[in-house]
């Protein structure tokens, strides 16, 4: 009988303390991420990231300049774990305050 794989949990972290100007992003995962690239969609400008490793623990700044608490947009977050597979994840900037 085949069993699935278990689900895998988005290992980061928002924090949204400095929002809508300045968010960030941290790897609570386990495993270091590879191939991390980060694109907005929305209002304002936020300049295209990509960073080759983040290591648990870690984390970085996320800059959106000429945006407005009501819309800031989203931003798609794109890793590869130490396997290789591939990951997407659709990160919502609306919002204040520290959470996930």
């Amino acid at each position: 009988m085949h069993h699935p794989a278990p689900a895998y949990a988005v290992p980061f972290a928002i924090d949204r303390t400095d929002a809508p100007r300045c968010y960030g992003l941290v790897n609570t995962g386990t495993e270091p991420v590879d191939g991390l690239t980060l694109t907005h969609l929305g209002n304002g400008y936020c300049p295209p990231l990509a960073v080759h490793r983040l290591e648990p623990g870690r984390g970085l700044s996320i800059a959106v300049f000429g945006a407005d608490r009501e819309d800031t947009g989203v931003v798609i977050v794109r890793w590869r774990r130490p396997d290789r597979s591939e990951y997407l994840w659709r990160m919502s900037l609306v919002g204040t305050g520290p959470g996930a």
